[in-house]
């Protein structure tokens, strides 16, 4: 089970990465996915189990591949 909330710990990281680099706020990064922003804040805290929709979204919207969100 742990091995569950691993991934998510490193989805998030490397979402808040990729975000910090391209110098986006949360708030930011959450109107050019068309989310809100505290769900944002929950994926980079590996709070939420997120979908493969809204990943696809947070890539488009930090203008990245899926694949590099996972690397």
């Amino acid at each position: 089970m742990n091995s569950k909330k691993e991934i998510l710990i490193k989805f998030g990281e490397r979402v808040r990465d990729i975000r910090k680099k391209k110098g986006l706020s949360q708030e930011q990064l959450a109107f050019k996915a068309n989310m809100h922003r505290t769900y944002i804040g929950m994926i980079e805290r590996a709070e939420k189990n997120i979908t493969l929709i809204n990943i696809e979204k947070i890539a488009n919207a930090l203008t990245v591949s899926i694949n590099d969100l996972f690397k």
